[in-house]
């Protein structure tokens, strides 16, 4: 079923991305158009310098010196490339949070994680005392599974593991109870296992507030355990859309088929042992 212009919380319309430098004039992001409903969560997928994360920085208005967006990015029904940067100020990190993908760089390692998650939920919450904000940054952190958080709330960022300071910044994230969460690929630095611990809190975040999600990936396989729709970009304009499950089981673009044979399947790796002998069935007979 088709959602309506009024169910959008995101609607991108013709989105392009152009950097003016000495050389000329680039163009990263190329009349792109997309949706998020309300609760809904989205996947932009593509390569290295395929234009997704700029996509995302377009949207939160934070593109490097030299950029600029065009067309229109409409959240709640406000168009953010129109109403100017004090305005954006009170949107960005309030009612759209940003998860970057590298938590190391983004947590100052000289200030303790409870510091750094305060003083973000007061920059954008006047008048809230020192005590009433620890008490929501340890919230915050129990909601993301970080045991002890009452006595971890006073360690620094290299007393995590990278997985945990991921999940301090879905937690700083979460601190301002935003209604649409944009996370540039949030697990390219983690192992399989931890991946799978942070796609597991993202559908679960999403599913106990309700926030949309915008999930940024060059991995098709994370796109199909969080999100209900993709996006598939190259080369800054997009190549396919659609609903998940339509476009895994029949992708209409030869970009996205061939993204799709570069995910790894459990099955042909059972095949290949098969082949040499190395049946599942064997090795459980053989230990009977």
């Amino acid at each position: 079923m088709s959602t309506s212009a009024t169910d959008d919380l995101l609607r991108v319309d013709h989105l392009s991305v152009e950097f003016r430098t000495a050389a000329g004039v680039g163009r990263v992001v190329d009349s792109l158009s997309f949706s998020v409903p309300r609760g809904g969560a989205l996947g932009i997928v593509g390569e290295s310098g395929s234009g997704k994360s700029m996509t995302s920085l377009g949207i939160m208005g934070l593109l490097p010196k030299g950029g600029t967006a065009t067309g229109s990015i409409v959240f709640d029904g406000q168009d953010l490339l129109t109403i100017g940067e004090r305005a954006m100020r009170r949107v960005r990190g309030d009612r759209i949070a940003m998860i970057f993908q590298d938590p190391l760089s983004s947590l100052n390692p000289y200030y303790t994680v409870g510091t750094q998650i305060a003083e973000a939920y007061r920059s954008h919450r006047s008048g809230v005392s020192a005590r009433a904000a620890r008490r929501v940054v340890i919230e915050a952190m129990e909601r993301v599974h970080i045991h002890d958080a009452g006595r971890r709330v006073d360690h620094y960022p290299h007393q995590f593991s990278g997985g945990m300071r991921q999940r301090i910044m879905i937690a700083m994230a979460l601190s301002m109870e935003p209604e649409l969460i944009i996370a540039d690929e949030p697990t390219t630095a983690l192992d399989v296992t931890v991946q799978a611990q942070i796609l597991d809190l993202l559908a679960e975040i999403r599913r106990d507030t309700g926030a949309g999600l915008i999930l940024i990936t060059h991995d098709l396989a994370v796109v199909g355990q969080v999100t209900d729709r993709i996006v598939v970009m190259r080369r800054g304009r997009m190549v396919e859309q659609g609903a998940v499950a339509d476009v895994f089981s029949d992708p209409q673009h030869e970009y996205t088929r061939r993204l799709l044979d570069a995910v790894p399947r459990i099955d042909d790796e059972i095949g290949e042992l098969r082949t040499t002998g190395m049946s599942f069935a064997g090795v459980g007979e053989e230990n009977a």
